[in-house]
């Protein structure tokens, strides 16, 4: 039987039952018998909540920009009932007897967690009980335990495939490990999070193929492993092919959740340094990898996934496969103007000399192939995303165009991710 902790929280009963649950919490904090209360109270907390909301809202969109997409309506919605919830249930303080006072706290937590459920479907960031559950637990592996030295190697003839000559030995594991480790370099990044597969744990050890994945903006390395389940989706990949899988290193591209250094070497920081050399370097000295350029890829989502085209036409040495999952057509801080004074102090030929569209427009890449991910249900960047893939082709890549139901979030990310993984290791030798 299916555990209540594999409940979807995304989509079913759970995300349906939390909005009946918060409206009729919101209904029940804003009814009161007293005339003053409804020709005077209520009318004057839903105003001032509904110019907070709306103030707060336009700080964030014109003012702060901390990341180029509009907030989505529906979570304006939902942080506008919180914060009326919490403000009539004070107003219903002073006057209501003590249990009133008691029954509205846990009016305003009924309310406040159908926010948070709300927002957890819309994006699709925990999937279930137990994935939230996971964040209070650690199953990091010290990196200098999980990638000890090798001391044989899986010998693949010239031009073969490592999937032709692997063979799983009797003891390997069923899981992969992760660990956490900081990767130093030219930009000030959080440390990377490394998924190594079971295949890693072999003697002789295989070279395996590389994936640097991205996260999107704001955000964090580990989003890929609680939002992401990249762990359980790889493992299960190791499963179906004798325990091969790539390495996995997600690296930090922003420097802090709130951050946005475009993947670009500009004022705002030395990010493309940073993803085109100085990881790669410590990848290739740390793991045993196969350091061929088709061996190599760079994948992301949304902000990431707009890094992700960034370095396959910037560092084409380096990584012969991208991933770009709902990406922008363009390194973007809302707009270009804003970009381009930001990060060039208004040069706007330095931009063009950087920006992937304007690359694919001017050079060539025949011997790199990609996969763009677009979302049905996302209006900002679906159309961006099918721009990239017609430049792409055009600059003579070899790419693939997926257009998944869904939005710009996780509902889409996840499955752009693990259904390439079949076309990612046939290019990778890891599947015959």
């Amino acid at each position: 039987m299916l555990s209540p902790l594999d409940l979807s929280l995304i989509n079913g009963p759970i995300p349906a039952a939390a909005t009946v649950s918060g409206v009729v919490a919101l209904v029940a904090l804003a009814i009161r018998r007293t005339r003053t209360w409804w020709t005077r109270v209520l009318p004057a907390v839903v105003l001032a909540c509904a110019a907070v909301v709306a103030g707060l809202n336009f700080l964030v969109e014109h003012v702060w920009k901390p990341f180029p997409e509009p907030l989505p309506v529906i979570l304006v919605i939902w942080a506008g009932a919180a914060l009326l919830a919490v403000c009539l249930a004070i107003a219903r303080f002073r006057a209501g007897r003590w249990y009133w006072r008691i029954a509205s706290v846990v009016l305003v937590l009924v309310v406040t967690t159908s926010a948070l459920v709300t927002a957890n479907a819309y994006f699709g960031f925990y999937p279930t009980s137990r994935a939230v559950l996971e964040l209070f637990t650690n199953n990091r592996v010290d990196l200098d335990e999980a990638a000890k030295p090798a001391t044989r190697l899986v010998e693949v003839p010239a031009g073969g495939r490592l999937a032709d000559v692997w063979q799983r030995p009797a003891d390997l594991p069923d899981t992969g490990t992760v660990s956490e480790a900081p990767i130093p370099g030219a930009f000030k990044a959080r440390p990377a999070w490394i998924y190594l597969p079971p295949a890693y744990a072999a003697t002789p050890r295989p070279r395996l193929p590389v994936v640097v994945l991205l996260p999107g903006q704001p955000g964090s390395p580990r989003d890929w492993f609680d939002a992401g389940r990249l762990t359980e989706r790889l493992d299960a990949f190791a499963r179906e092919h004798d325990g091969l899988a790539p390495i996995v290193v997600v690296a930090d591209q922003l420097g802090a959740r709130m951050a946005n250094p475009l993947c670009l070497d500009s004022n705002l920081g030395q990010s493309e340094t940073y993803l085109a050399r100085d990881v790669p370097a410590w990848i290739k000295q740390r793991l045993t990898v196969d350091e061929r350029r088709e061996a190599w890829t760079i994948a992301g989502f949304s902000q990431g996934g707009t890094c992700a085209i960034q370095l396959a036409v910037r560092a084409p040495d380096v990584f012969g496969n991208f991933i770009d999952l709902t990406g922008q057509r363009e390194p973007t801080l809302g707009t270009r103007a804003d970009t381009v004074k930001a990060a060039f102090g208004g040069d706007e030929a330095a931009f063009t000399r950087v920006n992937p569209m304007d690359i694919l427009a001017r050079q060539r890449f025949p011997q790199t192939a990609g996969v763009i991910v677009t979302a049905q249900g996302d209006a900002l960047y679906r159309r961006a995303g099918t721009e990239v893939f017609e430049a792409s082709r055009n600059a003579g890549m070899d790419v693939v165009l997926k257009d998944l139901p869904g939005g710009h979030d996780w509902n889409v990310w996840r499955p752009g991710l693990y259904d390439s993984l079949p076309w990612l290791a046939a290019r990778t030798g890891l599947s015959r």
